[in-house]
């Protein structure tokens, strides 16, 4: 049998880390680079909600009769008032919907929209 002897000058020295320094110059093309994509964007929205705001297209509101609450109305009152003829559950839902309302607690003084269709 052999054997192997590994002496002192077979063992290479380990090489010292290197650290990467920027320099300023380095710094300020890195920062550079790093803002092209936000300048892109900004320019595209500067570019794109411009036309927007230029055109000069008549816009088209909606107007709707309201109801003002009182003392004792329920969702449920102003909807008979509103369409006698209608079944008054698919009115209150069309109201609440338009009116964005939670639940169905209504509070004094509150003026709620009315759905065109049951407009005169």
């Amino acid at each position: 049998m052999s054997t192997i002897a590994f002496g002192t000058a077979a063992v290479l020295p380990a090489r010292p880390a290197t650290r990467l320094r920027v320099t300023a110059r380095g710094r300020r093309v890195l920062l550079a680079l790093a803002s092209i994509p936000l300048a892109a964007g900004i320019a595209f929205g500067v570019l794109s909600g411009g036309s927007a705001l230029a055109s000069n297209d008549a816009v088209s509101t909606a107007t709707f009769e309201t109801v003002t609450v009182v003392p004792g109305d329920s969702l449920w009152s102003i909807a008979s008032k509103v369409a006698p003829n209608e079944d008054p559950r698919g009115v209150m839902d069309e109201i609440s919907d338009l009116n964005m309302l939670e639940g169905s607690t209504l509070q004094v003084g509150d003026e709620l929209a009315i759905p065109a269709r049951y407009t005169s």
